[in-house]
Parts: C-alpha cells; structure tokens; sequence
C-alpha cells in the first residue's frame, strides 16, 4: 500500500509540476514582468504548499521535529538535491542580480531562522512575525524592483494562455503538487517508521524529500524546457518560503519547539552551508554558472549529510 501511494505521488507531482510550469510562464508573459520574479513568487508559493501543510498539521498535532525538520531538511534537497539534478541536466548561466539580491535574501532568511532557534530550541509567535513580515518586504521589493537574474532561452512556444486557461493550470498544478505530495508523504513515512526510524530522521530525510518533489518535478520540468529562469528562481524562492512563510505562519499559529538535538547540531548547520556554497560554485570553475560539475560537489554534499544523518 505504501509504495501504491508513492507510485501515485510521483505521478501527480509529474504532472502537476508541468501545469505549474506552463501557467506561470503564461503569467510571465501577461504581465510583462521578469520569469524569475514567477518563479520565486507563484511558482515557489504553490511548490512550498506542502511543506506549509505538513509543518501545520505536524506543530498541530505535537510533532513539532518533524515541522521543523521538513523544512531544514527541505532547504538542504532544494539545492543539494533538487539544484544539483538540475544543473546537471543542464548548465544555467547567471546574471549580477542573483549573487547581489537573490542569494544574500536566502541566506539572511537562513541566518535569521538559525539566531531565534539556536539558544533556546523554540520558534515564538512574535519571531514568526518577523519572519512573515520580512518576507513581504522581499516581496515587495521583487515585484517593483527585481531584474531577470538568469540568462533565459526563450522557446518558440511561448505564447500567451486566455485567462480561464491559465487559472485552470494554476489551480490543476497547485493542486496535484499538494495531492502527489500528500500521497508521497504518507507512504514514506509509513515505510519508514516500520523500520523504526526517529521523527527528526524521517523529517529532515523522507519527509523532507517527498515535500521536495515538487520543486524537483518543477525545476526538472523547467529546464528541460529551457525555461532556466523558472527553474533557478523557483529553488532560491522556495527556500526563502520555507523559512519565512512556512516556519513564520506555522510558530504564528503555536511555538514550534525543537526537542531532537541534532536539529540544532548537525542539520542547522547543514542548510546554512550548502546554502552558502551555491555562492562560490557560481563562480567556480567558470563565472556566473552552474553546470554539470557543481551539480556533483552538490549531490556528494546531499549523499554525506543523508548518510551521516540516518547512521547518527
């Protein structure tokens, strides 16, 4: 039964990352602002819906490791995982803007959520707050002020959608993103906790993976369609979403306390430093891309954090 539910997440995650896609390049080019700017506003918000959900319900229901593990955890597949699959599959030039606004916005978003844990394991209401109102701000700024921070190819195809077409993808996408992760959720978990594995293990590994998949099946989807800009906006938003929005609403909603230590020894630390990583690896071994080879350090840096974190 577990695997059915898997089979059946990753085929609706397939399918719904591909509507997603195509909606919100039709959105791009109905409102004349920049790809990148979608894919880190619409794209991201629809993508990072499921880690919202679970990290609700999970503080909810007094499992809060698992609310804050799925989005560490979540965090560290985007880029070890998620940007490393895509880059490898093709490379993705990049513009000024990305290191000058995009980057230093995920980092800070990373730093601030590691200085209101770190010293006394809790999440408040009022840090939630703070986090969701900064998270406005960034939006704010992207909407009036960003420029395209990738060099897109622009396809042949890219033609308008009529409005009711570009809701119903909107809303198809969204949905089957949310459903498939549902699914996927609920099998992992199920297979992992017959093999007894901890809360903490199961968040920031299987959980944190199959609320991933989204972005995986929508980035993948992305730059296989050239939309490069999509694909790299979508990653950097959805990690800024995660921490501000997800983490904001959830503590907003109750205090999300961590009680596994190795939440804030070993995975914390993890995020913040692939996190950091993608700054260089822009700029090495060739300025301002990523390619197939960055995508390498990424996945090895994923394949230890996991291997470390399941025998730990």
């Amino acid at each position: 039964m577990n695997l059915i539910l898997i089979i059946l997440g990753l085929v609706l995650l397939v399918f719904g990352g591909n509507w997603l896609l195509k909606a919100a390049v039709a959105l791009s080019l109905k409102l004349e602002i920049p790809k990148i700017v979608i894919g880190m506003t619409v794209v991201s918000f629809a993508t990072s819906a499921p880690e919202l959900i679970v990290s609700v319900n999970s503080a909810l229901e007094g499992f809060p490791d698992i609310a804050m593990g799925n989005v560490i955890g979540s965090n560290i597949a985007n880029l070890g995982l998620v940007l490393a699959v895509t880059v490898i599959l093709g490379s993705i030039d990049v513009e000024r803007s990305f290191y000058k606004t995009d980057w230093p916005v995920m980092m800070t978003a990373s730093v601030l959520l590691y200085v209101f844990i770190i010293f006394d394991g809790e999440l408040q209401r009022y840090e939630g707050v703070i986090m969701f109102s900064c998270l406005v701000v960034f939006l704010v700024y992207l909407l009036k002020f960003q420029k395209p921070a990738v060099i897109d190819e622009m396809p042949e195809d890219d033609k308008p959608l009529p409005l009711h077409l570009l809701v119903l993808y909107l809303v198809l996408g969204g949905v089957a993103l949310w459903g498939g992760s549902e699914l996927l959720i609920k099998g992992a978990v199920g297979m992992a906790r017959f093999y007894g594995v901890s809360e903490r293990v199961i968040a920031v590994t299987v959980v944190s993976v199959g609320t991933s998949i989204p972005e995986l099946a929508a980035s993948v989807v992305a730059v296989l369609n050239k939309e490069k800009a999509i694909s790299l906006g979508n990653l950097v938003g959805s990690n800024v979403f995660n921490i501000l929005a997800v983490l904001g609403i959830t503590s907003m909603i109750t205090p999300v306390t961590v009680n596994d230590p190795g939440l804030l020894t070993n995975d914390i630390y993890w995020m913040l430093a692939i996190s950091f990583a993608i700054l260089p690896l822009v700029f090495i071994p060739k300025g301002l891309r990523l390619g197939w080879r960055d995508g390498l350090v990424l996945l090895s840096a994923y394949g230890i954090f996991t291997y470390l974190t399941v025998m730990m």
